[in-house]
């Protein structure tokens, strides 16, 4: 009767354990997190392989990513009115949120540098050509403008030395730049390689100039990581391990890139632009471990002072958690990633 009375006390213990864990794995795999795009860019490429690939899922999280457009100030109001969890843009419109007491930080950015070029007519033969002419950007507050301000700075010009434009996405600026609408434009890949091969000419490099600024910056506000903060931290591991399934899976990466950019040709030009983004990201830009920038986010507090009085003096770290990011680093996590 003991022996009995035990076996039956085994197998519902087994019971009540499974049907627990079960619910404990299904409340865990139902964490649906929302990420706002701030335009459609290939520099958005390791978050969407993250997604394609399953790499938040597999840490619990259920990921929605929206493209919201419009800039980095859209995307930031986005955030703030709880919209979405996360955002991803240039990372202007997170500072200036947050010198206005936003509660909005910046907890990741993929990439080392701003991934931008500013290419002209071919008749305009480097920037000096470039006072009063027409330069097109995708939208006001979007990294494309800063990327542009920024070399207006570096030229030691006005912005009213220039008339810009808001246009919308680089295909759309280059479509502008061939009816003659527009006489520059500050592209991002994979179109600034297509301007080139139809012959207009690179008169700037963000990366040549050594500017460096934010863009792809992921955003959050500080109340979600708080309340939040195992759900924001395995949402940081899929963010992590997506850069790297980027970096090492070459062909798997190029077709997520193709799906999402909506590049229905296999010419083998359009392989090649594909291919000539996939390597910039992959060996140059993206970083393994995505801290936020601090020196970026002075670069913005030094360019915003003249509008912005706050941000004299302002101490960039003030917006920037780390914390996230180094959790995974500290731990080994992204070291192993790397190690495989």
């Amino acid at each position: 009767m003991k022996r009995a009375w035990n076996k039956r006390s085994i197998g519902y213990l087994l019971l009540v354990l499974t049907l627990s864990f079960g619910s404990a794995a299904s409340s865990f795999a139902q964490d649906r997190i929302r990420v706002g795009l701030s335009s459609v860019s290939g520099t958005s490429g390791s978050i969407w392989v993250a997604e394609e690939k399953g790499l938040f899922k597999k840490y619990g999280v259920d990921p929605e990513v929206i493209i919201i457009g419009g800039g980095g100030a859209r995307v930031i109001g986005s955030l703030m009115a709880g919209d979405i969890h996360f955002s991803v843009g240039g990372g202007e419109g997170s500072v200036r949120a947050g010198l206005k007491g936003a509660d909005v930080v910046i907890v990741g950015s993929s990439l080392t540098k701003g991934l931008q070029r500013l290419l002209a007519r071919p008749d305009l033969r480097s920037y000096q050509d470039l006072k009063g002419k027409t330069i097109g950007i995708t939208r006001f507050g979007s990294a494309a403008h800063l990327a542009l301000q920024l070399m207006l700075k570096k030229w030691n010009w006005r912005p009213e030395d220039v008339q810009t434009l808001q246009v919308g996405s680089s295909p759309a600026m280059l479509a502008s730049l061939d009816k003659g609408g527009i006489d520059a434009a500050v592209l991002t890949m994979p179109t600034f390689f297509v301007a080139e091969d139809k012959g207009y000419r690179v008169l700037a490099d963000p990366a040549e100039m050594d500017i460096v600024y934010l863009q792809n910056t992921l955003e959050s506000t500080r109340s979600f990581v708080r309340k939040n903060r195992d759900q924001a931290s395995r949402f940081m591991k899929g963010y992590i391990e997506g850069i790297a399934y980027f970096k090492k899976n070459k062909k798997e990466s190029i077709d997520v890139l193709r799906k999402k950019l909506r590049i229905q040709s296999e010419q083998e030009r359009d392989n090649r632009y594909l291919e000539l983004s996939y390597n910039l990201l992959a060996s140059k830009y993206y970083n393994d471990a995505p801290y936020p920038s601090i020196r970026a986010v002075q670069t913005i507090l030094d360019f915003i002072a003249t509008d912005e009085p706050k941000a004299r003096g302002a101490d960039p770290r003030v917006h920037v958690d780390e914390s996230l990011v180094r959790e995974h680093d500290e731990s080994g996590f992204i070291k192993a990633l790397y190690a495989k």
